[in-house]
């Protein structure tokens, strides 16, 4: 077994307007290199919210898997996922489907489900062209930063998450939880208080609530830890928006958020979220062989518009699971 750093990583550079970046000489061996300084590592991340190592040199899945284990931090799983990724086996998985030319705004992996990644490892087999960053924003600073009326409302009330499998958008049941097995899936949903209803076509629709913040298991410092702005149909493409409204109807759309009681969010809200997040944003361009480690409760993250080939594998892990905020209750969703 490699011997564990405690100390402060020496060459761990602080950059105004980037993640923290730490220099890898690992001489081949990434998995040795990362496992001798594992405690340091994981402390870092704890307190900077992410820390970007470059010059490990990974190339694929596997030496992916290699370096999380060598962090000494478990796997987990793909639950209730909106697109299904690509699993390369070992709790590694490609990144998630998105079109290119379009940003995927910031968000917590998962922070919608009652077990949620603690940390999520993002690793660059192949830089793209141009653009394809992974931002990070401070999701302490975040709820500081947003309004207090807005950010009370929703530590009183948690927010919704309403979705419809409607079979042709986004992932299916099977693909979301992990069976088409109707009896499984809801005893899944009853496990992880999700709210249930199968349609007489079949089809099925859930709601789940949850906390818009929540305090750090390290240091109790609380964050804007949520899916609000990211999964509401107000982030959607306007065209993309209007097409969904037409087709299912607005409370049919694949995915929405509204504040605790159900009421809908209005377009400025939204839009106010997402500006502050961008405020907050540090990002740096990937080169072929980083690892990114995100802290997933500190940080939000997200990935800028690219072009050319981009290969970005992610491995979450140390899985978090929490209480919830209700029981699951069978029926139609309000």
């Amino acid at each position: 077994m490699p011997s564990t750093c405690t100390a402060p990583l020496p060459d761990l550079e602080q950059r105004p307007g980037r993640p923290a970046l730490l220099p890898a000489d690992p001489g081949g061996d990434a998995p040795a290199w990362v496992g001798e300084r594992r405690h340091a590592l994981r402390a870092a991340v704890t307190e900077h919210g992410s820390v970007l190592v470059r010059g490990l040199g990974l190339h694929d899945a596997s030496g992916t898997a290699a370096v999380r284990d060598a962090l000494g931090v478990p796997p987990m799983p793909e639950r209730e996922t909106f697109a299904a990724r690509q699993a390369y086996g070992d709790g590694v998985f490609s990144a998630t489907p998105w079109p290119p030319n379009q940003p995927m705004c910031m968000h917590h992996e998962q922070s919608y489900a009652q077990e949620f990644p603690g940390l999520m490892l993002f690793a660059c087999l192949a830089a793209p062209d141009r653009g394809g960053a992974t931002g990070v924003a401070d999701a302490g600073a975040v709820l500081e930063a947003l309004p207090a009326a807005l950010t009370d409302r929703f530590e009183r009330e948690g927010w919704l998450l309403t979705r419809s499998f409607n079979g042709e958008i986004g992932a299916g049941p099977a693909e979301a939880f992990g069976t088409g097995d109707r009896p499984a899936i809801e005893a899944y949903c009853r496990a992880n208080a999700i709210r249930f209803h199968w349609s007489p076509e079949g089809e099925l629709r859930t709601e789940q609530l949850r906390d818009a913040v929540r305090r750090h298991p390290a240091d109790g410092r609380r964050s804007w830890f949520n899916q609000i702005a990211f999964l509401n149909e107000w982030t959607l493409a306007p065209e993309i928006r209007e097409y969904l409204v037409e087709e299912y109807g607005p409370d049919g759309l694949p995915f929405n958020t509204r504040y605790g009681n159900g009421e809908p969010l209005t377009e400025d809200v939204v839009r106010l979220i997402n500006d502050v997040y961008e405020a907050h944003t540090v990002r740096t361009p990937w080169e072929s062989g980083d690892l990114l480690i995100v802290d997933n409760i500190r940080s939000a993250h997200s990935r800028e518009p690219y072009e050319g080939p981009r290969d970005v594998v992610v491995a979450p892990a140390a899985p978090v699971r929490t209480a919830g905020r209700s029981t699951t209750v069978e029926g139609t969703p309000s």
